[in-house]
């Protein structure tokens, strides 16, 4: 009896992105078993192949997506005050070239940005403009870019973002099982039976009141293949590649570059020495797993760059480069670059046991869309519990040195600052590193360590053997990419030699 139990829930997520990974935390939070299988690592495609902004979307205001650019900028004050370890706040330079928009319009579209959705006064600061011969940001410019504008916005670790969500559904009863396949879905009156495959060829059979359809790029493959319900809507699939090459500019501001396109590149500071170009928005017809930068789109966001920067890159010059494919819905007579990032919850109660499909959305805003999906599926579980993952005291794992009383910045620091104080002997750098990636837990990673050699074999860069355990006990890696790409950006500076000793010792760790 007690392994049927053990193989029952009230709800089966099926995608370990962004969406997956919130929804099970928010109906663990509501007092719901809950059940979240991916077929791989966690955030493993789109979820960990964004451009790492919790934004608005400025662009989306030319295509009069008020509500969405609400609702997302609502979402940036949420999520910079739930995970300040993860997320902070960024500042953006538009520099301005009057032939693609007039300053007015600029003028008016960054004040519209500055006050839709804004919560808390003290949480970013306002748009301004900038002499760009004079600013600090205006230096790597070419000299004919004399003007800017500046405003606010947030970057974020997308993957860890994921797996924070994982961890918080997990503490609260969720069970997360990855390299986990559902290769079977039954509907019945009461409920759904499922067929999980993990990827030693285990087969496990459970059973779920409800299901959630959160796979993004496979969602409506998932109805057609493994669950066989019918469905009306289509997805589209739009490929967004980025490139990073060797740091551009030694200060903080980012860049927001207007293309003749009508598209928009950044340029992102990114991890300690590069600097992130993106995003693409090309239609993709392959097969998601299979997806890859191509030489057009390098040198397209080459071009970009080198419109704007004094110093041109090359395609010799990107040392990493990511694509994801973004699940849009599908809309006739649209480009790619104009199919909306909103989200639409599809769901179906009527014909048996509930199910709920995902389609779109963005990163910026998966907390809400979590929220909306258990507002309409907890009254069909008969479950009372309100919405709670916009309440400020709450916060994603290792984010609890955040308050109300200062910014997510300030609250950063000063976590920081005590960190350093309670290891005096983490060399800056990594202290730094630890704590933004960790938070509050950075102690389950430092341990009962008290010197450097305590955290054991270093295996390149700063990656030690206590933060790869770490990594394995607690947050689902298993291979070096896990470790390397997804819980870390680490690889950049690894070399093959260092890998290979990384996924040597990984493969004996117990997992």
């Amino acid at each position: 009896m007690q392994a049927q139990a053990e193989n029952r829930f009230d709800l089966l997520v099926v995608g370990g992105g962004i969406n997956g990974a919130a929804i099970a935390r928010d109906a663990a939070g509501r007092g719901l078993s809950v059940l979240l299988v991916e077929q791989d690592d966690l955030a493993a495609h789109t979820s960990s192949a964004s451009s790492k902004l919790i934004h608005g979307g400025l662009r989306y205001l030319e295509q009069y997506e008020f509500s969405l650019v609400a609702k997302a900028l609502a979402e940036r004050d949420v999520v910079l005050n739930s995970a300040p370890h993860i997320v902070r706040p960024l500042r953006f330079v538009l520099p301005h070239e009057p032939h693609l928009r007039p300053e007015w319009m600029i003028r008016a579209g960054l004040l519209l940005y500055d006050h839709l959705g804004r919560r808390r006064a003290h949480t970013l600061l306002r748009s301004r403009r900038a002499d760009l011969r004079e600013h600090v940001a205006g230096k790597p410019l070419k000299a004919q870019f004399e003007t800017g504008f500046i405003y606010s916005d947030a970057w974020c670790d997308d993957a860890r973002l994921v797996v924070l969500n994982a961890l918080d559904a997990q503490a609260r009863g969720a069970e997360i099982l990855t390299r986990t396949r559902c290769v079977r879905a039954q509907r019945g009156e009461q409920g759904w039976r499922a067929q999980l495959r993990q990827n030693d060829s285990a087969s496990r059979h459970i059973e779920a009141r409800a299901l959630v359809n959160a796979a993004g790029p496979w969602a409506t493959s998932f109805l057609d293949k493994v669950a066989h319900v019918p469905h009306a809507h289509s997805l589209r699939l739009v490929k967004g590649s980025h490139i990073v090459v060797p740091r551009l500019y030694e200060h903080h501001y980012a860049y927001t570059f207007q293309q003749a396109d009508r598209r928009i590149v950044f340029a992102i500071p990114f991890e300690r020495g590069y600097t992130l170009i993106g995003t693409t928005d090309i239609e993709f017809t392959g097969t998601p797993e299979a997806v890859r930068i191509d030489a057009d789109e390098i040198a397209y966001l080459c071009a970009a760059a080198n419109r704007y920067f004094a110093h041109a890159i090359a395609p010799a010059d990107v040392v990493w480069s990511y694509s994801g494919v973004r699940p849009l819905l599908e809309e006739e007579g649209v480009t790619a670059s104009e199919v909306t990032r909103d989200y639409l919850l599809d769901f179906d109660g009527g014909a048996g046991a509930p199910l709920l499909n995902v389609f779109g959305g963005k990163i910026t805003t998966h907390r809400r869309l979590a929220e909306d999906a258990l507002d309409r599926l907890a009254p069909a579980l008969g479950n009372t519990h309100g919405a709670w993952t916009a309440d400020e005291r709450v916060h994603l794992p290792g984010g609890e040195f955040a308050d109300t009383q200062h910014s997510s910045e300030e609250a950063f620091d000063r976590f920081l600052l005590a960190t350093m104080r309670r290891y005096p002997w983490l060399p800056a750098d990594l202290a730094q590193r630890y704590v933004r990636a960790y938070g509050t837990r950075v102690e389950r990673v430092v341990g009962a360590a008290n010197t450097l050699a305590d955290l054991g074999e270093r295996f390149g860069a700063d990656l030690h053997q206590a933060e790869a355990d770490y990594l394995v006990r607690e947050e689902w890696a298993c291979s070096a990419d896990d470790v390397l790409w997804r819980r870390s950006k680490l690889g950049l500076r690894f070399d093959v030699k260092e890998q290979q000793r990384l996924e040597k010792y990984l493969e004996g760790s117990p997992q």
